[in-house]
């Protein structure tokens, strides 16, 4: 099975949060909760301008996921082609996940009292469509899916 990842190509950002918004849609997640969400710092001054740079977290879909081992329900497993998925009917709500993350990009959402991230939209991927935030919604054109190395080739990242 052929690998697959998020790439962001955070420099070229610019903080209209198409992706947050998509997500949201596709996902249904509650308020509050943020499968990706753009963070931004500014404004600076650089060469006398102002300046602002925006940083897009989401799930890393890791090699080596962190979250997968101390889920003690298994309802975070990693798939053969990477994306890393959890199964939000497993989750006891025990949030050890969450504090295992290095990225600090998996929820908690109170209401349901389960732990949320992205998923990679895999629900669309395994119909051959495109995550819900990546190239087709993201006007800046800086998240891509797909082969790791063949966005590498295409994007000048």
């Amino acid at each position: 099975m052929k690998k697959r990842a998020l790439v962001i190509d955070h420099k070229s950002c610019w903080g209209c949060k198409t992706c947050e918004v998509a997500c949201k849609q596709e996902n249904s997640a509650a308020d509050g909760i943020k499968l990706i969400y753009v963070s931004e710092d500014g404004p600076n001054m650089v060469d006398g301008k102002l300046d602002f740079v925006f940083q897009v977290n989401v799930c890393q879909h890791c090699d080596e996921p962190d979250c997968v081992d101390a889920c003690p329900e298994e309802a975070i497993t990693k798939r053969e082609d990477g994306i890393v998925v959890m199964d939000y009917e497993q989750c006891s709500g025990c949030e050890l996940c969450v504090d295992a993350c290095p990225y600090g990009a998996i929820a908690f959402d109170e209401d349901k009292g389960i732990a949320q991230k992205c998923n990679l939209c895999y629900h669309r991927v395994d119909k051959g469509l495109l995550p819900a935030c990546a190239d087709n919604i993201c006007l800046a054109h800086c998240i891509y899916f797909g082969d790791p190395e063949e966005i590498s080739q295409r994007a000048s990242l």
